[in-house]
């Protein structure tokens, strides 16, 4: 394969409202296989394929017989309802003609931004790719309220390729990519083929909603862009309105590139220092303060105090000898198992756990410094057999 996604293995798609059904709210069929073609071209060429589709109110309020012009919030949810499937039927049909076959995944802003929910999604979409399957995903608009959504598909495609690893996102849309200004107002606007990195003078280049059926425009493909780039996942913006968008793109066509901003291992660390609720915390000795300043797990044997009550996997608070936060990690222990091994060593913890236990409170790669070190003279507790270092 060439063209510009030939660099990567594991790709998003975002796919728009106002690409799938048209103003009569009808689903624009020859369009989709075209695209599902592509799609399976993608496949047989040895990628993963991600799609998060739009379109479910769009179809569902056709089929209800709603306005097209306005719905009350129990209106768009019965909408959702309806059309959600319609919209994986369609899906299951179009790919099924190329073999491949389709599974629903609907989401909502917990699953994303709660850690058991974002391992156990992870886990269902992994799977599904592993079998040879295409997830296609949804926000969930049948349950979701003004108050407890994404409110856009751009960025729950961010979201979502950030959680997968994914290597790409590719929004299809109505433009060809990001302009010095919205082009339909100014027509000295330029394309930008690349942008390198998402600056205040980037987003003050983006535009509001543009599609009739849109709920976002530039500026949400923009936050997008930063969810995913600052991540570690490359972004275009890429034309999806005519036939066979993708093997458009592959061609040539003209988008925009955004250049991921930082490597994986580091996108994982601002994750768990940026996104997440803190569940707990627990205070540490000098000694653990300074293991963890040289990239040392934090060790149960370090530890002087627990507060809270979470679960494992969750985010806590580590905090130092004089109770200001130094790092934020993901708990290896539940709260009761903490309390139960705090300040012992990693024998005793298996010993009280059962040997399934590695004996770290939280690893070093789900551990992330956000402060002060603490005394760095005092010796750190360091145990080989656990920490190789």
């Amino acid at each position: 394969m060439t063209g510009p996604l030939a660099k990567y293995r594991r790709i998003t798609i975002k796919i728009g409202s106002a690409l799938l059904v048209d103003r009569s709210g009808r689903l624009r069929a020859d369009w989709l296989a075209g695209l599902a073609q592509d799609v399976a071209g993608l496949k047989a060429a040895g990628r993963e394929i991600v799609i998060v589709s739009s379109g479910a109110i769009a179809l569902g309020r056709s089929l209800l017989g709603l306005s097209a012009l306005s719905l009350t919030l129990e209106q768009s949810q019965a909408a959702a309802s309806a059309g959600q499937i319609a919209l994986s039927q369609a899906w299951a049909e179009a790919l099924g003609q190329h073999g491949i076959v389709t599974g629903q995944i609907l989401i909502t802003p917990n699953i994303t931004e709660e850690r058991r929910y974002y391992l156990n999604a992870r886990t269902t979409i992994q799977t599904l790719l592993g079998l040879g399957a295409i997830p296609i995903i949804n926000e969930n608009d049948s349950v979701a309220t003004a108050e407890i959504r994404y409110g856009d598909n751009d960025r729950l495609s961010a979201r979502v390729a950030t959680m997968i690893e994914a290597d790409l996102l590719v929004l299809l849309s109505d433009v060809d990519g990001l302009y010095t200004a919205p082009p339909a107002r100014d027509p000295d606007a330029r394309h930008l083929p690349v942008v390198e990195a998402i600056t205040p003078a980037i987003e003050a280049m983006a535009g509001g909603a543009a599609s009739h059926l849109s709920r976002g425009g530039m500026t949400t493909k923009i936050e997008a862009g930063k969810i995913a780039t600052q991540a570690g996942t490359a972004m275009i913006i890429a034309k999806g309105t005519e036939n066979h968008p993708l093997a458009r793109l592959i061609e040539g066509g003209q988008h925009t590139l955004f250049e991921p901003a930082t490597t994986r291992a580091q996108s994982r660390k601002r994750w768990i220092m940026g996104t997440l609720a803190i569940a707990g915390t627990v205070r540490v000795d000098a000694g653990a303060a300074r293991a963890l300043s040289l990239g040392k797990s934090l060790l149960p044997v370090g530890v002087t105090q627990i507060t809270g009550d979470f679960e494992r996997g969750d985010t806590i608070a580590v905090l130092g000898p004089d109770g200001q936060e130094i790092a934020r990690g993901l708990v290896s222990f539940d709260s009761e198992d903490a309390r139960l091994v705090i300040g012992k060593h990693s024998e005793a913890v298996i010993e009280l756990l059962g040997s399934g236990n590695r004996g770290a409170m939280v690893h070093r790669d789900n551990l992330v410094l956000t402060g002060a070190r603490g005394d760095t003279e005092t010796k750190p507790h360091l145990e080989a057999d656990h920490e190789p270092g």
